[in-house]
């Protein structure tokens, strides 16, 4: 499977193992904490390929009042599009194509409409090595394919128009069996500092039958001409990650760097949402896009530091079983 097919719809109608997948993008802001994000998912329960659903998502990060506004819509299949070929998906009335979304959703008396178009240059990126996301292991994968994407456009928020003119982000996308059990993910585009770098980090644990996993740690860094990609099974394992409500610390390296992060946002910050897992049962995903991080960056050849920030330019997502966050469920 070529890159360019990696970017398109990987569920197989009617299939019965159990199946998530979503294209996702995000924006900040240049300057204010203000962020998007906006999800278009195929949900398809294990065994059960006639309950499948589309879901849309989308969610409007107001740093400045501390109001978000969230809306979740669920579709029948029958009322949605996953082209097999090129990017292409419907979901109710809303489309997303290359370089191009339009749509909206309504819950709890919330509604989110966009219309945003988006253009970058910067190649894919993977997260995990690339011979692994054509197998069966791991269970879950993700990979940007618009890393550092501008968007343009308008988002209507419950009646407010809310203009997008070069907010910098993502176009993302992600698919799996079933959800990684434990996680703290993050990525920022464009540092406060470094506007051309990108970070994709995560910290997972998973479960073989009842037992956990280490925590694994992978990270990518496109940073001064250079992608620091640290992600092989070894590297993993040997990195350091650890994480609570709301706060994560991060380190790894290989033999020519060494990264250490740290990544926050306060609890009113968040959104917490529900996510369906195809073998059963529901995560909770708390999720920022204004956070804050600080990343270290030693060359091992030469000493010289680095050190990145972004105030409130950061995705960070928790994913958990456990329900004593304190965040509220808004969809």
């Amino acid at each position: 499977m070529n890159d360019e097919q990696l970017s398109w719809t990987q569920y197989a109608p009617g299939q019965k193992e159990g199946h998530y997948e979503s294209f996702y993008q995000r924006g900040n802001h240049p300057t204010r904490p203000l962020a998007f994000w906006i999800r278009y998912t195929i949900f398809s329960p294990k065994g059960k390929p006639e309950d499948a659903i589309g879901e849309l998502w989308s969610i409007f990060f107001d740093g400045e009042t501390g109001e978000h506004v969230a809306a979740k819509e669920e579709h029948p299949l029958s009322t949605c599009s996953f082209a097999r070929e090129g990017m292409d998906v419907r979901i109710g009335g809303s489309t997303l194509v290359p370089g191009h979304l339009t749509g909206g959703a309504t819950s709890s008396g919330d509604t989110i409409a966009w219309d945003l178009s988006y253009a970058g240059k910067e190649p894919m990126l993977f997260l995990i090595p690339r011979s692994l996301y054509s197998g069966g292991f791991p269970k879950a994968k993700s990979l940007v394919g618009s890393p550092l994407a501008a968007y343009d456009g308008t988002l209507t928020v419950n009646g407010r128009t809310v203009d997008i003119d070069g907010w910098v982000g993502s176009q993302n996308h992600n698919w799996g069996s079933q959800h990684t059990d434990y996680y703290a993910f993050g990525q920022v585009a464009g540092f406060d500092d470094a506007p051309a770098s990108f970070l994709e980090v995560i910290t997972a644990q998973t479960k073989v039958g009842p037992i956990k996993t280490p925590f694994m740690t992978l990270l990518v860094l496109r940073h001064d001409g250079r992608e620091y990609a640290i992600t092989s099974p070894t590297q993993a394992a040997k990195a350091k990650g650890s994480f609570g409500y709301f706060h994560w610390d991060f380190a790894t390296g290989d033999d020519d760097v060494a990264i250490k992060g740290h990544v926050e946002a306060p609890a009113s910050a968040f959104v917490g949402l529900n996510y369906y897992n195809p073998p059963g049962g529901i995560k909770h995903c708390l999720n920022t896009k204004i956070g804050s991080c600080e990343l270290t960056i030693t060359d091992k050849a030469s000493g010289r530091v680095e050190t990145l920030r972004t105030e409130n330019r950061a995705l960070f997502e928790i994913l958990t079983d456990d329900r004593a966050h304190g965040i509220e469920i808004r969809a």
